[in-house]
C-alpha cells in the first residue's frame, strides 16, 4: 500500500523500527528536522521496534552541538544506534566518524539543499571507513534505509545512507521488510556486547569482526592466520558455514585472525577482521532479500541503457533520476547508444566490478560529479574511475574518460544537459571539467539557514544598546562572507580569524592616515584632524568624537588621498570587538576558537550563550564532556570572565558587558538563557533560570585577574542564594589560585545520585532514632504518614499522633517523602493522610512515595493493617467529567494498598470541604473506627486537647505586635521567621514568602524553601516625589529582586527581600519619608484616592482627605520603630513590670481588627479606584470645582473561597453623605463598629461585608451613627462612566501636563527589549513635579511644566516610554502577582495574563474591537487582589493552568460578575471568547459594553448583591 510522504519521513520510520536509540539532529530547538515529526509521533505512541529490546529512545541534539558525539555512548553500551541528520553536519564530525566506523551505527543523511545539494559533503568523508549507500527516490530511500540497518548489523560496521529528500510514495509494509532483512541473532550479539572506553578521539581498540563456525573432527585446535588472509575452505564446508559479525575490542597483538574450538566435538570458530569482500557478500544477500520481499531489484552499480551502448554517463548527483527518465524514453539522435551508470554502494569502492556493469562496447565515459566548489582539478569519482576504466579497454580499444562538473539540472532541462555532455564526449578533443546545467538553483523553501535563535536575541540587543554603532560582531550571521557557508562563518575559529584581519586592517589604516597627514597628501586642516585622532585612536569614547571631525575634514578635502581614506572610514572608530556563540563551543575547548582567543591575549570579547535548561542538565551524556568555559578561561589568568543570566539579574548583565568591553585582553561572558524550544515563553525561561541560579548550577559572578592591582577583589559573586556558601569556600581570597587549588565544584555539579543516597540515609537515620525512642513504650505501634499541600493533612496527622499516644499507642508521624518506603512491608499498623493537589494529584511531599508504590512489583503488604483518610473538595471540579479528581490521591492510594495485599482495617475516609464542618465532618466519623479497630476505643481519663492557636491569640500575646520578630531576625540558621511572627510581620508591612518556582528543586536538594519577604509601602493616595521614586528604585536594587511592583492599592511593593536585608530595606524606606506600618494585617491599610490628572485643584482637596484618614487610622504601637528603625546601640527600650513595653492602642486595642480593612476614594466620573470593592468607599461630591464631602459606601470586599458558598464578594452599600471635615471621624466609627462586631472566630467570615449583611445595612448604619453621635445626610447625585485610566498626555487647569504610562500589571523592570526601569529612573532625575500611582497599576508623570515638556518627551521617546499604542483590552487589564512569590496562588496571573491577552488580541483585531475597552482581570487565587469579580471578564486561578471564568461585571466597577465556566484552560478560554466576541460584535446595541451585553443576551444572570453571587451560575455544579 502506498503512502504519500517524504524521503526523510520514510527513512525516519525505518530508523525508529530498527534501533534502540535514534540521535535526531535538529537544526534548532524551534525548527524540527524533516525526520523529527515522524520520530516524535512514533515515540509518542510508544511504538515497539522490530529488533530493539525496549521501546526506542529519541535523543534530540542541535546541529551545532557536536551531535555525532552523542552516538558514541549508546553505541559503546551495546545499543543499536542510528543518527538522522543533514549533510552540513558531516565535515565538523569527521573526528568522530573514524571511531563510529567500527560500531554498527547507521547514519541517515539528507543532502541539502534538496534542490541542488553539494555532494562534496559525501566525497570528503569517503576515507573515514564508513560504508556509504545512496538512494534517489522516496521508495528507494525506504528500501536502502532498511538495507543500511541490515548491513550495519551484518558487518558490525557503520553505514552512512545518503539521499536527497523528495516527496513521493512508498509501497509495502516496512515492518515486514525489516523482519525479513534484519539479522536478529547478529543484532542480539551487538546488544550484549559493551565497550568501556570513554575517550573522545583516541582509538577504542574496537574492530568489526566476522565469525565463522566450521564443522570439523572432535579436537581442540587453536591456530593463527596472518591478518588479511582468508582461511581456506572447501565448497562443501562453505555451504555449511554461518557467518556473523561483531565489534570486538582488540589490541595491537591481536590484529591476526584466530581459530579456536567452539566445542570439543564438532565445530570451530574463526574470527577475523571484516573485509570488503564480506561487505560485498552481505550487501548482495540483503539486496536479494529485498527483491524477494518487494520485487524491487538493487545492485551496487546500476546500469540503464542499451546493451550495445558506445557511451556511458556515470552520474553522481541529484539529477541522476532525471537523466535516467530521459534515456529510458529517448534512444535516438545524439542520445542513441548512450547508457547511464549510477552508484548504489559508494564505499567500499568496488572499482574492479564497474566493467561488469557496462557493455563491452563502451568507449567513452562521462563522469558527472555534483561538487559545487572544486578544490582539485579532478573530482574524486573521476579519479576512482579513470584508473579502472583505462586499465580495462573495451572491445574497440582504450576508453576515453571525461570529467564534468554537474550544476543544477531539473527534469525539464535534463535532456538538454545530456545533449551537452554527449556532444562534448564525442568531440575529437573533449573538454575536461565542463560545467553542465544552470549556475543558479531555485531556493529550497524547506532549507534551514543557520540563524541566531530568537530567544537568544536578548543578549545581542543589550550589546547593541550598550555599544551602539561601535560594536562589531565578527561572526554575525547577517554579515556577508563571500563564498563561505554560514555554518563556517558562525564558528569562533572563523570569527577570530576575521577579527585578527580586521584589527590588522585598522592598524594599517592608522599607519596610512599618519603617512598621508605627514606627507602633505591632504590639506593642513585635514592633516591636523587626522593627527589629533591618531592620539586617541585606541580610546573608544574619545576616538568617536575625533572620528567625526576627521570624517568631516576628509569630505571637504576633496583630494585623492582623502577619498581613499573615506573609503575606509569604518576604521575611524575604535570598535568593540565581539564573537557571539552558543554552548556548542563548550564541547571541544582545546581545539576551538575559544582556546585560540584566550591563548592569543588579544582584546577580543566573547559572548557565549548557554541554553541548556537546568532541568535537563542531568540527562546529558557524560561522554560529551561539555566543559565549564568560565573555569577554563580563568585558568589562563589573562582573561576577564563573567557568568550572567538576563532573567535573573539584568543589572549584573550590564555590569559584566561593560567591564568586559573595558578590559584590555580576552573577555569571556557566559550568558544563560535556558529554553526547551525557541517558542518557549519568557515565563518558562524565567523559571528555568531561577532554578539554575538558586541551586548553584549557574552561579553569577565576575572575575578580573588584575582586580587586586587596582585595590579591588578579583572575584565578585553576584548570586544571592549561594553567596554564604561560596564566601566560606573562598575564605576572603578572591584569587584564581584559590578556585583552582580548592577545586570549587558548584552545587549543580554534585552527582544527583549521591545526593539521593544521602537523603535516603537521612530518612533511615531519622526513623531508626525515633523507633529506638519508642521501644520502651507499651501498646501497638502506629505509623502515620501524610502528604500535605497546605497544612490540613499534616495537622490531622499530628493531631492523630497526639491522640494515639494518649491512648497508649507507639505513634510516629512522618511525611511520605521522609519515610523509607522499603519499611512499609514490615509495619504493623499504618494510617495515611493525603490532601488533593492540582488535577487530582498527590501533594509534592507525597509524589515520590506514590510513584514508587504505584510502580513497585516487589512490595507485599500481607499482614499490614492500613487505613487512608483523604481530604478534598467535592465541588472544586464542578464539571461532571472532572468529578474523578475529587479525593483522587486518597482513592488511588487505598486501591493500590489493597492490590498489594494490605489489610484495610478501617474503610477509606473522605473529608469534604463542602460538608458542614468541612473535612472535620468526615474525620469525626472515621477516627472512632480507627480506635475501635486498634482496640483502644474504651480508654478512660483522656485529657481534653487544648484548642488550636488562632490569629486572635497571636495578637493578644504579641505585646502590641512585637512577638519574637526581633529575635527571629537575629537567627541566621534559617531564612524564615516563625509562624506566629509571620502573622505579626503583616502588620509591619511585610509577608514572608518562598519562591515557588524553586520549591520542588530545593526540596529535592535537601534545602529549605527559598524564603524571602515582600515589603509593601504605605503611600496615601499613591503620590510620590521624584526623589522618593529614585529611593524606591535604589531599594529594589540593593535589597530586592531589581524590580518594583505598582500595586492595585496605589503603592510600591518589593519582592525577593531576604531576611538579612529586611531591616535595611525598612530603614531605607523610612529615609525616603515613607513607612510600611499597617500596609498589611488586620488594620486599616493604605488609603487610595483617584489620581485625577485633569483637575489639580480638586485632586489636592481629595488627596488631603485621603492623607488625613490614613494618618488618623494608623496604629499607635511603638513596636515598628523598635524593631526596624531604632539603632542597635541606641538607648535600651524602657521596660515596666514584667519586662514588657507598655503600649496603648486607642483605636484598635490589643487585638486590632477581626480582618483587614480597606478605604478608597473615587472622584466621579472616574471610578479608577474601584470604590465599590472596599470596606469603605468614598465618592467625592464636587460642586463648582470645590469638594463638599463624600457619599459613603460600606461593606465592599473581594475575598472568596472556591466553592464555599458562605463566602462571596460584595459591592458596597450606600450609607449616606458625610462632609469633608468629618470624613475621617466617620471612617473611624465604621471601623470601630467592625472592631466590636466583626466575627473573630471564623476568619472567612470576618470581613466587614459579612458584618453588614449579618446586621443588615440599616442596623449597621444605626450602630455607626450611635458611635459617632451624628447622622448621615442623604446621598448626593453622582455618575461614573469608567474605571480605567486615561493614557497619554493631559493638561490640567493650571497649564501643567500629565502623562499616564501603561505599566503592564504594575511591574517596573528592565528587559533586553524594554529598559522601562532605567528610563523611569532617568526621568525621575530631571522631573520637577510628582509621580502618581494609579489603582489600575499604572503610573502618571504629573505636573510637567510646558517649558520642560519637549525635553521630557524626548527622554520618554528614547526609552520607549511614550508608547500607549496598545489594544484597549490590554490597557484595561490587571493582574495580581501570584506565582512565584504569593503563597496563596493556585495559578499564574501577572506572568500569564499578558500572554493570554496577546492571543485574544488576534480575535479582537480581526473583529475590529482593538479600540473597544473591555475590562479583563486575572488573579491566581480567589482572594481577589486584582478585583476580578468586578471585571467584565474575570479569571480566577483554580489550579495550575486552570481558571474559573466570570462574566457580566459592570464596566464602571458597579456590578459583580457571575461564574460562567469552571476550571477551564487556555484552549477553552480562547474558544469561548472567540464565540462570545463574535456574537457581541453583531448583537450589541449602540454604546453597550461587553459586560452589559452578556447579561442582556442571557449569557449570565445579573448579580445584584453579594449574596446572589453563587446563584444561577451558567455552569451548575452537578452531582454524579
Amino acid at each position: 500500500m502506498a503512502s504519500q510522504s517524504t524521503s526523510e519521513s520514510l527513512v525516519a520510520r525505518i530508523a525508529y523500527l530498527s534501533s534502540d536509540v535514534v540521535v535526531s539532529v535538529t537544526p534548532s530547538l524551534d525548527t524540527p528536522s524533516g525526520y523529527a515529526p515522524t520520530l516524535r509521533a512514533l515515540a509518542s505512541d510508544k511504538v515497539q521496534g522490530v529488533i530493539g529490546l525496549e521501546t526506542p529512545q529519541i535523543h534530540t541534539v542541535r546541529h551545532n552541538a557536536d551531535p555525532l558525539l552523542s552516538a558514541l555512548a549508546p553505541a559503546r553500551s551495546g545499543k543499536l544506534t542510528t543518527i538522522t541528520t543533514t549533510s552540513p553536519t558531516l565535515l565538523p564530525s569527521i573526528p568522530h566518524l573514524y571511531k563510529l566506523a567500527q560500531y554498527p551505527v547507521v547514519i541517515h543523511v539528507s543532502l541539502t539543499p534538496s534542490t541542488y545539494p553539494d555532494y562534496q559533503d559525501i566525497t570528503s568523508i569517503r576515507q573515514s571507513g564508513l560504508i556509504l549507500l545512496q538512494s534517489e527516490t522516496p521508495q528507494e530511500s525506504q528500501d536502502i534505509a532498511a538495507a543500511a540497518h541490515a548491513l550495519a548489523i551484518k558487518s558490525g560496521k557503520a553505514v552512512l545512507h545518503f539521499f536527497v529528500s523528495r516527496e513521493g510514495s512508498a509501497q509495502g509494509d516496512e515492518r515486514e521488510l525489516l523482519q525479513n532483512v534484519l539479522d536478529v541473532s547478529a543484532a542480539r550479539s551487538h546488544q550484549l556486547r559493551t565497550t568501556d572506553s570513554t575517550s573522545l578521539y583516541a582509538d577504542d581498540g574496537v574492530r568489526a569482526q566476522t565469525t565463522r563456525v566450521l564443522a570439523q573432527e572432535p579436537q581442540a585446535v587453536e591456530a593463527t592466520i596472518p591478518a588479511g588472509t582468508a582461511p581456506a575452505t572447501t565448497a562443501a564446508t562453505q555451504h555449511s558455514t554461518t557467518a556473523t559479525s561483531s565489534a570486538t575490542p582488540t589490541s595491537q597483538d591481536s590484529q591476526k585472525d584466530t581459530i579456536s574450538s567452539l566445542s570439543s566435538t564438532d565445530s570451530t570458530v574463526i574470527k577475523r577482521a571484516v573485509t570488503s569482500d564480506d561487505i560485498l557478500a552481505a550487501t548482495n544477500t540483503i539486496f536479494q532479500t529485498i527483491q524477494s520481499v518487494t520485487g524491487r531489484k538493487y545492485d551496487i552499480f546500476e546500469y540503464t541503457g542499451p546493451a550495445n551502448a558506445e557511451a556511458v554517463i556515470v552520474s553522481f548527483g541529484s539529477s541522476t533520476a532525471a537523466f535516467r527518465n530521459v534515456l529510458s524514453q529517448t534512444q535516438y539522435g545524439e542520445l542513441e547508444k548512450v547508457g547511464l551508470l549510477s552508484l548504489r554502494l559508494y564505499r567500499p569502492w568496488y572499482g574492479t566490478k564497474v566493467s561488469e556493469y557496462i557493455p563491452k562496447s563502451v568507449t567513452k565515459v562521462a563522469v558527472l560529479e555534483q561538487i559545487k566548489r572544486k578544490t582539485t582539478k579532478w573530482g574524486p569519482l573521476f579519479i576512482d574511475l579513470v584508473t579502472v576504466l583505462r586499465s580495462e579497454p573495451s572491445i574497440k580499444g582504450p576508453r576515453t574518460v571525461v570529467g564534468y562538473q554537474l550544476a543544477y539540472v531539473d527534469q525539464a532541462s535534463a535532456k538538454e544537459a545530456l545533449g551537452t555532455v554527449v556532444r562534448n564526449l564525442r568531440a575529437a578533443t573533449p573538454e575536461q571539467n565542463l560545467i553542465v546545467g544552470q549556475s543558479e538553483a531555485p531556493l529550497d523553501e524547506q532549507q534551514y539557514e543557520v540563524s541566531q535563535p530568537k530567544v537568544e536575541a536578548a543578549y545581542t540587543k543589550i550589546l547593541a544598546q550598550l555599544f551602539g554603532d561601535k560594536i562589531h560582531i565578527a561572526n554575525a550571521l547577517d554579515k556577508a562572507q563571500a563564498g563561505v557557508p554560514t555554518e563556517t562563518s558562525a564558528r569562533p575559529e572563523f570569527g577570530y580569524g576575521a577579527l585578527l584581519a580586521r584589527l590588522e586592517a585598522r592598524e594599517n589604516f592608522i599607519k596610512q592616515a599618519e603617512y598621508l597627514a605627514k606627507t602633505s597628501k591632504v590639506l593642513p586642516g585635514t592633516a591636523e584632524a587626522i593627527l589629533k585622532w591618531i592620539l586617541v585612536a585606541e580610546d573608544s569614547s574619545k576616538s568617536a568624537e575625533a572620528a567625526k571631525e576627521v570624517e568631516q575634514a576628509l569630505e571637504s578635502d576633496g583630494s585623492a588621498a582623502a577619498k581613499e581614506l573615506l573609503g575606509q572610514k569604518e576604521y575611524l572608530k575604535k570598535e568593540s570587538q565581539w564573537l557571539v556563540g552558543s554552548d556548542a563551543w563548550s564541547y571541544d575547548l582545546g581545539n576551538s576558537g575559544v582556546h585560540h582567543v584566550l591563548a592569543s591575549g588579544k582584546n577580543v570579547n566573547m559572548l557565549i550563550i548557554d541554553s541548556t535548561p537546568y532541568s535537563e542538565h542531568a540527562k546529558q551524556d557524560a561522554a560529551r564532556r561539555k566543559k565549564d568555559v568560565g573555569l577554563y578561561a580563568m585558568n589562563y589568568g589573562n582573561a576577564y570572565v563573567a557568568s550572567v543570566a538576563v532573567y535573573s539579574s539584568y543589572t549584573q548583565v550590564l555590569h559584566a558587558l561593560i567591564e568586559a568591553e573595558k578590559f584590555d585582553g580576552p573577555s569571556v561572558v557566559l550568558a544563560y538563557l535556558p529554553y526547551h524550544g525557541e517558542s518557549d515563553s519568557p515565563l518558562a525561561i524565567l523559571q528555568e533560570t531561577k532554578k539554575a541560579v538558586d541551586i548553584g548550577y549557574w552561579p553569577l559572578y565576575r572575575w578580573n585577574p588584575y582586580g587586586a592591582e587596582n585595590g579591588e577583589d578579583n572575584f565578585h559573586l553576584d548570586s544571592e542564594r549561594i553567596k554564604n556558601e561560596l564566601k566560606e569556600f573562598l575564605k576572603r581570597d578572591n584569587h584564581l589560585t584559590a578556585l583552582v587549588r580548592r577545586n570549587p565544584v558548584f552545587a549543580a555539579n554534585v552527582d544527583k545520585s549521591y545526593g539521593t543516597e544521602v537523603r535516603d540515609q537521612q530518612k533511615r537515620a531519622a526513623k531508626d532514632a525515633y523507633t529506638r525512642l519508642l521501644e520502651g513504650v507499651s501498646g501497638p505501634p502506629l505509623t502515620i504518614l501524610f502528604a500535605s499541600d497546605g497544612s490540613n493533612a499534616e495537622g490531622l496527622a499530628k493531631r492523630l499522633e497526639r491522640r494515639a499516644k494518649a491512648r497508649g499507642l507507639k505513634a510516629i508521624t512522618l511525611s511520605m517523602e521522609d519515610y523509607p518506603i522499603e519499611d512499609l512491608a514490615s509495619e504493623e499498623n499504618v494510617v495515611f493522610f493525603t490532601a488533593t493537589a492540582g488535577q487530582g494529584e498527590f501533594p509534592q511531599n507525597g509524589r515520590a512515595f506514590w510513584e514508587h508504590l504505584k510502580d513497585s512489583t516487589d512490595i507485599d503488604l500481607q499482614g499490614v493493617n492500613f487505613s487512608v483518610f483523604a481530604l478534598g473538595d467535592s465541588l472544586y471540579w464542578p464539571r461532571k467529567e472532572d468529578k474523578i479528581y475529587y479525593n483522587k490521591p486518597g482513592k488511588d492510594l487505598n486501591k493500590r494498598l489493597n492490590e498489594l495485599s494490605g489489610n484495610e482495617f478501617v474503610p477509606l475516609g473522605l473529608g469534604d470541604d463542602q460538608d458542614p464542618d468541612g473535612y472535620q465532618t468526615g474525620y469525626a466519623e472515621w477516627e472512632p473506627k480507627l480506635w475501635t479497630a486498634m482496640g483502644v476505643d474504651k480508654v478512660e481519663g483522656l485529657a481534653d486537647e487544648p484548642p488550636p492557636i488562632t490569629n486572635e491569640d497571636i495578637k493578644i500575646a504579641s505585646n502590641f505586635l512585637r512577638g519574637t520578630i526581633k529575635e527571629g531576625l537575629a537567627d541566621e540558621s534559617t531564612g524564615a521567621l516563625g509562624a506566629d511572627d509571620c502573622q505579626l510581620t503583616k502588620f509591619h508591612g511585610t509577608y514572608m514568602q518562598d519562591d515557588r518556582d524553586l520549591r520542588e528543586e530545593r526540596k529535592a536538594q535537601g534545602l529549605e524553601p527559598a524564603y524571602s519577604f515582600m515589603i509593601r509601602c504605605r503611600l496615601a493616595g499613591g503620590v510620590a516625589t521624584p526623589r522618593q521614586w529614585l529611593q524606591m528604585d535604589d531599594i529594589s536594587s540593593a535589597f530586592g529582586n531589581e524590580t518594583m511592583k505598582l500595586t492595585t492599592r496605589q503603592t510600591f511593593q518589593f519582592h525577593g527581600v531576604i531576611k538579612r536585608n529586611l531591616r535595611g530595606a525598612m530603614r531605607a524606606i523610612n529615609r525616603a519619608l515613607m513607612t510600611t506600618i499597617a500596609a498589611c494585617g488586620d488594620v486599616n491599610r493604605n488609603v487610595m484616592c483617584s489620581s485625577l490628572p485633569q483637575n489639580a485643584h480638586v485632586h489636592a482637596q481629595v488627596q488631603e482627605c485621603a492623607a488625613r484618614i490614613d494618618t488618623h487610622l494608623l496604629p499607635s504601637t511603638t513596636a515598628y520603630h523598635e524593631i526596624w528603625l531604632k539603632d542597635e546601640d541606641a538607648d535600651k527600650r524602657v521596660l515596666v513590670a514584667g519586662n514588657a513595653v507598655q503600649d496603648f492602642e486607642p483605636l484598635y486595642g490589643p487585638t486590632y481588627l477581626p480582618r483587614k480593612f480597606k478605604i478608597t476614594i473615587a472622584i466621579p466620573p472616574h471610578n479608577d479606584t474601584d470604590v465599590y470593592a472596599h470596606d469603605i468607599g468614598l465618592i467625592a461630591i464636587v460642586e463648582n470645582n470645590e469638594l463638599k464631602g463624600f457619599n459613603m459606601l460600606v461593606g465592599g470586599g473581594m475575598g472568596v473561597t472556591h466553592n464555599n458558598k458562605k463566602t462571596y464578594p460584595r459591592t458596597g452599600s450606600m450609607m449616606g453623605f458625610v462632609s469633608k471635615e468629618d470624613v475621617h471621624i466617620a471612617c473611624e466609627k465604621v471601623m470601630l463598629v467592625q472592631r466590636d462586631n466583626g466575627d473573630r472566630k471564623n476568619r472567612k467570615h470576618a470581613r466587614l461585608k459579612y458584618t453588614v449583611d449579618d446586621m443588615t445595612i440599616e442596623g449597621f448604619k444605626a450602630e455607626v451613627e450611635k458611635y459617632w453621635g451624628k447622622t448621615f445626610d442623604a446621598p448626593r447625585d453622582f455618575k461614573f462612566d469608567s474605571n480605567v485610566d486615561a493614557f497619554g498626555w493631559q493638561q490640567d487647569e493650571r497649564g501643567l501636563w500629565h502623562f499616564t504610562f501603561f505599566i503592564e500589571n504594575g511591574r517596573i523592570e528592565d528587559t533586553a527589549d524594554f529598559k522601562m526601569r532605567t528610563g523611569l529612573r532617568e526621568i525621575a532625575k530631571v522631573h520637577k513635579g510628582e509621580f502618581r500611582l494609579t489603582g489600575n497599576q499604572h503610573l502618571i508623570l504629573s505636573n510637567v511644566a510646558s517649558k520642560d515638556l519637549e525635553g521630557m518627551k524626548a527622554l520618554m521617546k528614547e526609552y520607549g516610554l511614550d508608547n500607549t499604542n496598545f489594544s484597549a483590552l490590554r490597557l484595561s487589564s490587571s493582574a495580581c502577582v501570584a506565582f512565584p512569590t504569593c503563597g496563596l496562588a493556585m495559578a499564574e496571573s501577572e506572568r500569564y495574563l499578558p500572554v493570554l491577552i496577546s492571543k485574544v488580541e488576534k480575535i479582537i483585531f480581526e473583529l475590529g474591537l482593538g479600540k473597544e475597552s473591555i475590562v479583563m482581570r486575572m488573579t491566581g487565587c480567589p482572594n481577589g487582589c486584582a478585583r476580578p469579580w468586578l471585571a467584565e471578564i474575570g479569571f480566577v486561578g483554580k489550579a495550575f493552568g486552570a481558571y474559573n471564568m466570570y462574566l457580566g461585571g459592570g464596566y464602571h466597577g458597579q456590578r459583580l460578575s457571575k461564574l460562567y465556566r469552571s476550571s477551564i484552560k487556555e484552549e477553552e478560554i480562547l474558544e469561548i471568547l472567540n464565540t462570545l466576541l463574535r456574537r457581541y460584535v453583531v448583537e450589541r446595541e449602540q454604546g453597550e459594553h461587553f459586560g452589559d451585553w452578556t447579561i442582556r443576551a442571557g449569557i449570565v444572570k445579573e448579580t445584584r448583591q453579594g449574596k446572589e453571587f453563587h446563584d444561577d451560575v451558567a455552569e451548575e455544579d452537578t452531582e454524579e
